[in-house]
């Protein structure tokens, strides 16, 4: 079947069974039970409370469940050992990190609520004959509508008349060039490139038209795309990843060290009861039940820094995202540039430094602008033109050409002293035959073949600049004589240009020293792509690979995937679809693939890449629905320190992750030791809660606070299979740091059961003042090595003496939140009552600060000795890459 764009006006009417009168009040009725509203339905969202509910059940929190009815089923069993406030406490983590989460998102969500409505609230059509105001919901195919500049096109339409009406697609298919519209039937078999067809949700800039109504609602281009992105699916994050994998990996020590233990206390003779408790205290001790909320506060953390950097960031997980990041596909228009045009060049015959006034006179006079109270308005290349003409105020007409995309070219008259001036502009191929003459310092000459060369020369040169050029001319005429568009004078050519944002080719840069590949998708023309390209330092080679969206769409997956091999490769003329292609092609490569746009073409792609980043200025509704982080700004150079802090977020998570696991050790040790050695146990489950959730969660929280390393931006991204907890952060963490924890807690506790005049085999009541000393000491050794351990995790490789504390000061708080806590603890009442503590004497506090030293010593010594290793190696990667 013939499509509508290859139709007459007259069969178009026919084939929709429509008038120049319009449908009929029945007709209307019938068309709106069958084909419903014209809008875009929105995506089946969950409702608010299934999203609530699931940030209580993804794994890790469904290990924290795990732990709290282990530890009330422990409580059942066994009264009075702690483990019911164990179950409560870690009831409270679920409740309060999963508040916090959905708060966060829930919260840039609202900072999008008003960003709703691309599509016109209201049209005028043309009804049983009769021009009328209805709300754009209500149109149907077959109607009949009327649209000006300044409008927004109400459905999918084909023009049936038209005057001058030109029409900005940048938000549906990139273009930054505003597009002529005809009423002719199209002759190209491209319906996409069609010119008599207008596209819901784009902008008149110019010109009005009389247009049919073909498709409304989600038959639209505008609704097609907004289906994809409904229905691209959830890309799972690298950090969810992680997490995952992590919480996993916890709960496989946990429960193997709980089976473990059962197994040992079974075969020293321990009761079925008195073990089965005693491993569960095991797996619950190796639950960090503070992981969560450290996590998530940390995140949120890195969102307030993301957020004074003009980044917000929607999803959580998406702050990690970013530091992932191998490849960003990025928008040209309205990301790359500006989205405004501008002059670049111009060109005259002769060379003179500034432009003829007759030039500028054509720039400044032969347009459509508007001119309302606050200022010019119109198409923004006959804004920067009227700009280059120095702005001028407009002079009075006699008379007007407009722009028609047959001609290619506009006509003004303005009355002068002679009778009336012609300014005339338009493209250099429509604009040339009709000149006689050129312009020249000394007047008029002749415009010979050798000048039409010669200018013919300069327009390629610039097009090949990237330049969109536009020849100008004009012609003084005598009263009464008649006015044409032939015999005209050639004052020169302009280039205009949608000029690079001006961070982007630093922004630019570093990532390439970040070893990040930034490629460019674009609906725009490929030479436009490329020059913009090369100003922006995104191609440097003489030959890059410019593939065409066409091409794309002929590729199989393996081809597009070998294409993206190029070393500089770049993309135009690509639709909605072929932009999510490129980025699926991507990620079957092993990339994480961040992708930046503001046009609704560009929303797929934003929700089926690893994180979509939308210009929050320019940007439509459907492409921040669609993304993951919103730049407030536009500006490129801001997702090259969003991607700064992501990757300091990753390093961050290890080294609280190695902090936080660190203490897992001290408080599995004294268990083992209780049941192999038959000693009071050294650390109670209150206890360990006192460490978990007490003093250890400041500290965390200011480890994941630590600035970006200097030299972050000048490594490569990690591996995609580079874990979170690896193998090298669980040896550090348990067999290393946690080891000596244990060792020295035990040391602790033994040495004031020793003072105390405790005989081996001798049992302790659990409110005995010995042994609530003994435990306490236990405890407080525990956490003043975890002080030094602090200092020690800020880096796996440097000296912790050159990383200098005013970088991070949330450090000095959580010092003096733990010490203070331990305090609290130690010798306040409520503490003494809560944790089943006792006050210290002062001088034990030295053993504690001798604890903490050598800690300190030796894993500074491991340090050096890894340095000194690594040196004579010749290693060159990065410190935080090396200790892992």
């Amino acid at each position: 079947m013939t499509h509508i764009a290859h139709l007459t006006p007259e069969a178009a009417l026919a084939s929709l069974r429509s008038s120049p009168q319009g449908l009929s009040a029945a007709d209307v009725a019938r068309r709106t039970a069958e084909y419903g509203a014209n809008q875009v339905e929105a995506a089946r969202r969950e409702s608010v409370w299934l999203v609530f509910l699931r940030e209580f059940t993804h794994f890790f929190a469904l290990i924290l469940w795990i732990g709290a009815a282990l530890a009330l089923l422990a409580d059942y069993y066994q009264p009075g050992e702690g483990m019911h406030a164990l179950a409560l406490a870690i009831l409270g983590v679920i409740l309060i990190n999963g508040v916090f989460s959905f708060w966060q998102s829930w919260r840039a969500e609202r900072a999008l609520a008003a960003l709703r409505g691309l599509l016109p609230q209201q049209v005028i059509v043309i009804r049983d004959g009769i021009e009328q105001t209805i709300e754009a919901v209500a149109l149907v195919p077959g109607d009949i509508v009327l649209i000006a500049e300044g409008d927004r096109v109400p459905a999918d339409c084909r023009i049936l008349e038209s005057t001058g009406i030109r029409v900005n697609l940048a938000t549906l298919t990139g273009e930054a060039y505003a597009r002529a519209g005809v009423a002719e039937a199209a002759s190209e078999p491209d319906v996409q490139a069609a010119r008599n067809l207008l596209r819901a949700g784009t902008l008149v800039v110019s010109g009005r038209a009389t247009a049919l109504v073909f498709a409304t609602g989600m038959h639209t281009e505008f609704g097609r795309i907004a289906h994809l992105t409904q229905t691209a699916g959830e890309v799972e994050s690298p950090l969810q990843r992680e997490i995952r994998h992590v919480s996993r990996i916890v709960a496989l020590i946990a429960s193997g060290l709980g089976v473990v233990f059962f197994l040992i206390g079974h075969a020293v003779g321990l009761p079925f009861w008195d073990t089965f408790m005693f491993a569960i205290g095991v797996i619950v001790a190796n639950v960090p039940e503070g992981l969560l909320p450290t996590v998530t506060l940390s995140l949120a953390m890195a969102t307030q820094r993301m957020a004074k950097r003009n980044a917000l960031v929607r999803h959580l997980p998406a702050v990690e995202a970013l530091g992932s990041t191998t490849v960003i596909c990025s928008d040209k228009t309205g990301t790359l540039t500006e989205n405004r045009m501008k002059v670049a060049r111009w060109h005259v015959w002769q060379g003179v430094d500034t432009a003829p006034a007759a030039l500028r006179e054509v720039a400044g006079q032969c347009h459509d602008l508007r001119f309302p109270p606050t200022g010019a308005s119109g198409d923004s290349m006959e804004l920067a033109l009227w700009a280059f003409g120095g702005k001028p105020a407009l002079a009075p007409r006699t008379g007007e050409l407009p722009f028609d995309a047959d001609r290619r070219r506009m006509s003004v008259m303005l009355a002068s002293a002679e009778g009336s001036l012609l300014l005339c502009k338009g493209a250099p191929e429509s604009v040339l035959p009709c000149c006689a003459t050129r312009w020249t310092s000394a007047g008029e000459v002749a415009l010979d073949a050798h000048a039409r060369a010669h200018f013919a020369r300069e327009q390629d040169a610039m097009a090949t600049a990237g330049l969109r050029v536009l020849a100008c001319a004009g012609r003084h005429f005598k009263a009464g004589e008649p006015i044409a568009e032939a015999g005209l004078c050639l004052y020169g050519l302009i280039g205009l240009e949608d000029p690079p944002r001006a961070d982007v080719a630093e922004a630019v840069a570093r990532c390439h020293g970040a070893g990040i590949r930034v490629i460019m998708i674009t609906g725009d023309h490929p030479g436009t792509a490329l020059a913009i390209a090369r100003q922006i330092g995104l191609v440097r080679g003489a030959s890059p690979s410019v593939l065409r969206g066409d091409a794309v769409r002929k590729m199989t997956p393996a081809q597009l995937q070998l294409a993206l091999d190029a070393p500089e490769v770049l993309f135009a003329r690509v639709s909605a679809e072929q932009k999510m292609l490129v980025v699926q092609a991507l990620q079957r490569k092993g990339e994480i693939v961040a992708v930046t746009g503001d046009g609704v073409n560009d929303a797929p792609a934003l929700k089926t890449a690893d994180i979509g980043i939308a210009m929050g200025l320019s940007g439509t509704d459907v492409a921040k629905e669609a993304a993951d982080l919103v730049l407030l700004d536009d500006h490129f150079g801001s997702i090259v320190n969003a991607v700064e802090e992501g990757r300091a977020v990753f390093e961050n998570l290890r080294k609280f992750l190695t902090y936080i696991l660190t203490s897992n050790i001290p408080e599995v040790v004294p268990y083992l030791a209780f049941v192999l050695l038959r000693i009071p146990l050294p650390l109670t489950v209150i206890q360990i809660l006192a460490v978990d959730l007490g003093t250890d969660l400041v500290p965390a929280l200011a480890l994941g606070a630590e600035p970006p390393r200097e030299d972050v931006m000048r490594q490569p991204p990690r591996r995609r299979g580079e874990r979170l907890l690896s193998w090298p952060v669980l040896l550090r963490a348990y067999l290393w740091l946690g080891m000596i924890q244990g060792a020295v807690s035990m040391a602790a506790f033994f040495l004031v059961l020793h003072l105390g005049g405790w005989q081996w085999g001798q049992s302790l009541a659990r409110h005995d003042p010995l042994y609530l000393s003994a435990t306490t000491a236990c405890l407080a050794a525990i956490v003043a090595a975890q002080v030094a351990n602090l200092f020690v995790c800020r880096d796996p490789l440097a000296a912790s003496w050159r990383l200098p504390l005013r970088k991070n000061p949330l450090l000095l708080v959580g010092l003096v939140c733990e010490l203070g806590l331990l305090a609290l603890i130690v010798y306040t009442p409520a503490g003494q009552l809560l944790f089943g503590t006792t006050a210290l004497p002062a001088w034990l506090w030295l053993v504690f600060a001798g604890a903490a030293a050598l800690l300190f010593v030796l894993e500074e010594t491991r340090k050096f000795a890894l340095r000194g290793r690594l040196r004579r190696h010749g290693a060159c990667q990065p410190p935080a890459r090396l200790a892992r």
